[in-house]
C-alpha cells in the first residue's frame, strides 16, 4: 500500500508539468503519458529491479525516456546507480535503501539481447559460501561485449569470454566450477569440499555429473568428490 500511496503522489507531481526534450531532429514537447508508463512498468517490476533506458524505448525516443530517467530519479521514485543505470531500491525497516543486487546489476548491464552472464572468480567463491567478503571488483563472465561500471565502491565488470567457459552459465555447475577455479587446486581442501555438499541439493549434484565435461581434469575430480 504505501508503494501505491507513493506511486499516486509521483505521478500527480509529474502531471502538473509539461517536459521538453530535445534529440537529433530537434526540440518538441511531450506530455507525461511516457512518464506515467515508465514508472508502471518500474512497479510492476517491483523493488531491486535494475534497468537502463534501452528497457524502455518500446515507449518513446531515447532522448524523451532518459530525461524521463533522470527526473524520476531526482523525485525519488527510483535511484540512480551509475550514468545509464537505474534501479527500484529494496528497503530496509531500519536502514532504507539497501545496495543492488550485483546480478541484477549484470543482467541489466548484458542487455536485452539474451546474452549469458556467469558470476566469476572470488564472487563466485563468494555466492557459494566458500568465502565470506564481498570482492571489491566483481567479475561476471559474458558472451557479450566487455563492460564496466563503477556503483560506489563496487566495480561490476562483464568480460568476454570463450564459448566452452560459458557453456554452463546460469547453471550450477557454471557457478562451482568457477569457484574452484579462483580457489585453485591447491587451496581446495576437505573443508571447501565438506561446505559444497551441504550447499548443493541433489538436483545441483547430477547437473555437475551432467556438465562434467566442460570442467578441467582437476576440478572433474572435486566434482566426482561431491557425490559421495
Amino acid at each position: 500500500m504505501p508503494d501505491m500511496l507513493f506511486l499516486a503522489k509521483t505521478l500527480d507531481i509529474l502531471s502538473q508539468k509539461m517536459y521538453t526534450f530535445c534529440d537529433k531532429s530537434g526540440g518538441y514537447k511531450m506530455s507525461q503519458p511516457i512518464v506515467n508508463k515508465i514508472v508502471s512498468r518500474v512497479y510492476g517490476k517491483k523493488r531491486g529491479w535494475v534497468f537502463t533506458p534501452n528497457h524502455f524505448l518500446d515507449l518513446g525516443s531515447r532522448a524523451a525516456v532518459a530525461q524521463s530517467l533522470v527526473r524520476l530519479a531526482k523525485a525519488g521514485t527510483i535511484r540512480r546507480l551509475a550514468r545509464g543505470l537505474y534501479d527500484y531500491p529494496r528497503k530496509h525497516p531500519d536502514f532504507g535503501d539497501l545496495p543492488p543486487n550485483y546480478m541484477n546489476v549484470a543482467q541489466a548491464l548484458a542487455g536485452r539481447d539474451n546474452l549469458k552472464i556467469q558470476p566469476s572468480g572470488a564472487y563466485a567463491a563468494n555466492i557459494l559460501g566458500l568465502t565470506e567478503q564481498v570482492p571489491a571488483k566483481i567479475v561476471f563472465l559474458t558472451d557479450g561485449p566487455n563492460r564496466k561500471v563503477q556503483i560506489g565502491k563496487q566495480t561490476i565488470i562483464l568480460k568476454r569470454t570463450t564459448p566452452k567457459n560459458m557453456a554452463t552459465a546460469g547453471r550450477i555447475s557454471g557457478l562451482v566450477i568457477q569457484a574452484l577455479r579462483y580457489l585453485g587446486k591447491d587451496h581446495v581442501d576437505n573443508h571447501i569440499i565438506e561446505v559444497l555438499k551441504k550447499k548443493l541439493s541433489e538436483e545441483d549434484k547430477h547437473q555437475l555429473m551432467k556438465d562434467l565435461r566442460f570442467a578441467p581434469a582437476w576440478i572433474r575430480d572435486i566434482l566426482r568428490q561431491l557425490q559421495r
